[in-house]
């Protein structure tokens, strides 16, 4: 059985949403870049560590509850462990929206691989 990348939704929204790279994120971090960084991760594993800073949403809840925690005209850059779930928050607050928002590819393991701070 062949997987159909057409009935993929990760590859369906990446075809409609914009992504950084974690170098990118790291870029804007030594900018000063007025940016809301959001974990879409599950409690467990935000309590590994995270970006410095950072919200934590998990994905079930987002679409409840993000617009409690963020403005829509904040430029957001959403991450999760590998970078999958982040695209379909990112296509969800889009369509909720939100303009000016990303997803951080590889997630937090291209963040931890290329060098980047962690907390907690």
């Amino acid at each position: 059985m062949s997987e159909n990348i057409e009935n993929d939704p990760v590859q369906e929204a990446k075809r409609q949403i914009d992504e950084v790279t974690p170098e990118e994120v790291r870029e804007m971090q030594a900018q000063g870049e007025n940016v809301v960084y959001l974990d879409v991760r599950e409690p467990r594993e935000w309590n590994l560590g995270r970006l410095p800073n950072a919200v934590h949403l998990p994905l079930g809840k987002l679409e409840s509850k993000v617009e409690e925690l963020i403005d829509r005209d904040r430029r957001v850059v959403i991450y999760c462990a590998r970078g999958n779930r982040s695209v379909l928050a990112a296509l969800a607050m889009k369509r909720m929206g939100y303009e000016k928002v990303t997803s951080m590819a590889r997630g937090i393991t291209g963040w931890v691989a290329i060098g980047g701070d962690v907390e907690g």
